[in-house]
């Protein structure tokens, strides 16, 4: 059979399957998102603040996506927030809340595993003169309740955790956070990137005040994302400008991708029992085949109350990124955790927050599965993996001896 051109220094086989379980680093944009957007582009392509026709089109289409997201969300459609993705709304809504709120506290507390969206933007803050406490987690990766509340104070004006983790999928107890935090008139954010139409829930009976959402970790487009905002939290704006978005985020609205994030969001909804079952069933698969087939795995982040499409995995003796590697090669794409950190050579800051041992970290895979997932896909990997997980091992022996 022919070779395929070079690219970036490898050559693929024209028969190579190619199986993609990266789906927390980014997710194939479905065909109906991308058959919904394009009119956007070419027709319908107006300033959604413009008066005439064109514009009113382009209006038309967002307020309706705006519309499609609350829906998930079980919120009215003036608390959405149309943003440029996950990043611009943790830092929205923790800088936001934060500076806004600076003259009754300046505490602000979060976890040690969250997303470094959020981690930066406190560190940034703490910079300013503002205190944050950084929670650890257990070996489940999970926050303790009694933990946060003794580390409640005063001055604490935001309380932002996670919904669900991106490189080990633990849930977080996300409605006894707010509980606790609306009780106590603090202001809870919670980044559900990696939950939002992947598992059911409502911003209202979790008692959420802010949470944000990316496209592209849903089957929708890059570029473009959201962050619900009670109506009555107070926030100052990150983007200045115009007054776009209810003077929430200033900037001409990016269109297409606000109605492929409403698509996307929609067809989540539509298909999330199929999600929470078939794909779980997959990925269950996928784990307890390894486990079964290659000594010396172990899981990370326990099997208690995870995201269903997520499994973290440590094949000891191994180095993950090395691994990855030869994966790579017979077409799988896995990661060793979040792809914002890819290139670093500092071990996982999520791990180590659970207090593994530094060999399990540097083992560690990670595997994210989507809808588009197949059965396929999973016996491809479980036919390929035993074989490349002991010849490296072997290789690993030879070159100790």
């Amino acid at each position: 059979m022919a070779w395929l051109p070079c690219q970036v220094g490898r050559c693929y086989h024209g028969s190579m399957r190619k199986v993609y379980l990266d789906n927390n680093a980014t997710s194939p944009v479905d065909p109906a998102v991308v058959e919904e957007m394009t009119p956007y582009f070419v027709e319908d392509f107006g300033n959604a603040s413009s008066i005439h026709t064109f514009g009113q089109r382009a209006r038309a289409a967002t307020e309706e996506a705006r519309g499609r997201v609350a829906r998930v969300l079980g919120t009215k459609p003036g608390e959405i927030v149309f943003t440029s993705g996950g990043t611009e709304s943790d830092n929205t809504a923790v800088r936001g809340v934060a500076c806004q709120l600076r003259s009754r506290g300046n505490h602000i507390v979060t976890t040690q595993v969250e997303h470094p969206a959020v981690l930066s933007t406190c560190k940034s803050l703490e910079n300013e003169g503002f205190r944050v406490t950084y929670l650890g987690v257990d070996r489940e990766g999970r926050v303790s309740l009694s933990d946060l509340e003794q580390a409640i104070s005063p001055e604490t004006v935001l309380i932002s955790v996670m919904h669900a983790n991106n490189e080990v999928g633990s849930i977080h107890p996300i409605g006894q956070i707010g509980e606790m935090a609306r009780s106590r008139g603090i202001v809870f954010h919670t980044d559900a990137v990696q939950s939002v139409g992947k598992i059911p829930f409502g911003v209202d009976e979790l008692q959420i005040d802010l949470l944000s959402i990316s496209s592209h970790k849903l089957h929708g487009p890059k570029g473009v994302g959201a962050l619900y905002v009670r109506s009555d939290v107070p926030m100052t704006p990150l983007m200045l400008g115009g007054s776009h978005e209810r003077r929430r985020r200033a900037g001409t609205e990016n269109v297409p991708g606000i109605v492929g994030l409403g698509k996307a969001m929609q067809i989540a909804q539509d298909r999330m029992e199929d999600f929470n079952q078939r794909v779980q069933a997959l990925r269950d698969r996928l784990e307890t085949g390894i486990l079964g087939t290659i000594p010396d795995t172990v899981v990370n982040g326990g099997t208690g109350r995870r995201m269903p499409h997520v499994s973290n995995i440590s094949f000891l003796g191994l180095e993950g990124e090395a691994l990855l590697i030869a994966l790579d090669f017979q077409g799988i794409a896995v990661s060793t955790g979040a792809a914002c950190s890819s290139g670093s050579l500092q071990p996982s800051h999520v791990l180590q927050a659970m207090h593994l041992e530094r060999s399990r970290i540097q083992a560690a895979i990670r595997f994210s599965l989507s809808r588009m997932s197949t059965q396929e896909d999973v016996d491809y990997v479980l036919e390929t993996l035993p074989q490349t997980v002991q010849r490296m091992r072997d290789t690993s022996l030879e070159r100790l001896r």
